[in-house]
């Protein structure tokens, strides 16, 4: 399983046919303290690159964008109740939605580890 990201600093995890989908940790930090999380409902659809969630921090607002196209089948209800679990595990726990996969070749426009530290680096 690996884990794909976006200039948009998401991360995609696939799994199966079902991508999980959430911002990393250097966009957490960029943000700061997170105090308010929107995510789709389940069954939403979204093409590639369309805005599908926001997280708002005590700075800014952001929109999260749809790194793949797919259906939403889970969202991460905890990061609504509690958005400060952005800021504590942005990698892991903290995910926003997980995505049924329309067009798995979207995958091969997105980053791997290293070049996304590099992208990150150079910014």
């Amino acid at each position: 399983m690996s884990i794909r990201y976006t200039k948009e600093h998401e991360w995609v995890r696939v799994e199966g046919d079902v991508a999980t989908v959430g911002i990393t940790s250097h966009a957490a930090e960029q943000l700061g303290d997170v105090v308010f999380v929107e995510l789709p409902d389940v069954g939403a659809s979204f093409e590639r690159n369309a805005d599908m969630a926001v997280v708002e921090s005590v700075k800014a607002a952001s929109d999260v964008y749809a790194p793949v196209s797919g259906e939403i089948v889970s969202a991460n209800g905890a990061i609504v109740d509690d958005p400060a679990k952005v800021n504590a595990d942005p990698d892991g726990e903290a995910w926003f939605v997980k995505i049924r996969l329309s067009n798995r070749e979207e995958l091969d426009a997105l980053m791997d580890e290293a070049a996304y530290k590099s992208f990150v680096e150079a910014s």
